[in-house]
């Protein structure tokens, strides 16, 4: 390998895996020598299983995303998450600490919960879901985030848009229509609370931020501390309630309605829910496919998002987000979802 091709690689190709077993080591603890990668792209996530029969989780967070204050505040929230026993993940604290450095990295290191993704069909599941919500949500309202951005329209929608322009992004047969397509509905959402909207009355709190159906592990809840656990807080932000419930909805109107229907009346047995927030759903949907734009592009270094997302860039891909902008704008001028 040429000195340039060193300076090139991504800073992940120099995590092998004896550098995770030699950095679980620095910590005292001795791996058996089983070593898999699980799922995860923004970071690097590793199961390893100890010589006394544990299993642990080894996250290796991604180089120059967050600042060490950025993930202090997420691991003390998900330690306060624990404080008031709502079943999340936590970092464990180890020599006096829940971050650690190694090989040029920074990570952590949980324990391992193991489940399935819920049956958000099931009225029960989501009712118990939505309980969990809004204990995190009272957690989350007792003090804010200081170090961590906000979610809104400047950090989720212009910062990318602007970002995805300066770098030259997208081909140049597409980029007037998709720059014509997203000021529009950037333009839209300007007008809600996530924009510069004046007078807004809701009130903003930490979230999870992330919460897709695959970042709750269910289990059997015929067993000890069966039910649902709430993982990865990588993206912790401040925002409204609304943003941890839009993302466990699918299916047509009439379903996701009566999912929601579901969640809210778990969560309103422990927090009152502001149903004006409810008009923000499609507003944070299309904050989120500008985002996830500027994502993949910002990974493009990465290899493995060219292995994992090789359609990305593509004239296609950005004439498909042309569209689903243009959708978006249909769906912001609807009535909001209802419960």
């Amino acid at each position: 390998m040429t000195c340039a091709e060193k300076t090139n690689a991504h800073p992940y190709e120099s995590l092998m895996p004896e550098t995770v077993l030699d950095a679980l080591a620095t910590l005292g603890l001795h791996g058996d020598g089983r070593l898999m990668a699980l799922n995860s792209y923004e970071n690097r996530v590793y199961l390893a299983h100890l010589e006394d029969g544990r299993a642990l989780v080894l996250k290796f967070y991604r180089p120059d995303r967050w600042s060490d204050a950025q993930i202090a505040e997420e691991h003390g929230f998900s330690n306060e998450l624990l404080a008031d026993e709502v079943p999340a993940v936590a970092p464990l604290v180890l020599q006096g600490a829940t971050l650690h450095r190694h090989g040029g990295f920074a990570f952590s290191v949980s324990p391992y919960r193991g489940g399935r993704r819920p049956e958000l069909d099931d009225f029960e599941v989501l009712e118990w879901v939505g309980r969990f919500l809004a204990r995190i949500h009272q957690v989350g309202a007792a003090r804010p985030f200081i170090e961590r951005p906000a979610l809104d329209l400047h950090s989720y929608g212009l910062a990318a848009r602007d970002w995805l322009l300066g770098q030259a992004m997208i081909p140049p047969g597409m980029r007037r229509d998709w720059e014509r397509a997203c000021g529009e509905a950037c333009a839209l959402v300007a007008g809600t609370a996530l924009g510069s909207a004046p007078g807004s009355a809701l009130k903003k709190l930490r979230l999870h931020g992330d919460l897709h159906p695959g970042n709750i592990l269910w289990t059997p809840t015929d067993r000890p501390g069966g039910g649902p656990h709430f993982v990865d807080l990588d993206d912790a932000r401040t925002g409204f309630a609304v943003q941890d419930l839009w993302m466990l909805l699918s299916g047509d109107r009439a379903q996701r309605s009566a999912q929601l229907g579901g969640l809210l009346d778990g969560y309103e047995q422990l927090r009152a829910f502001d149903r004006r927030e409810l008009a923000l759903i499609e507003p944070l949907r299309t904050l989120r496919q500008i985002h996830y734009s500027a994502w993949l592009a910002r990974r493009w270094s990465d290899p493995i998002f060219p292995i994992n997302f090789p359609w990305f860039g593509s004239d296609d891909y950005w004439r498909e987000q042309v569209r689903m902008l243009q959708a978006q704008c249909e769906a912001m001028a609807l009535e909001p979802l209802r419960a």
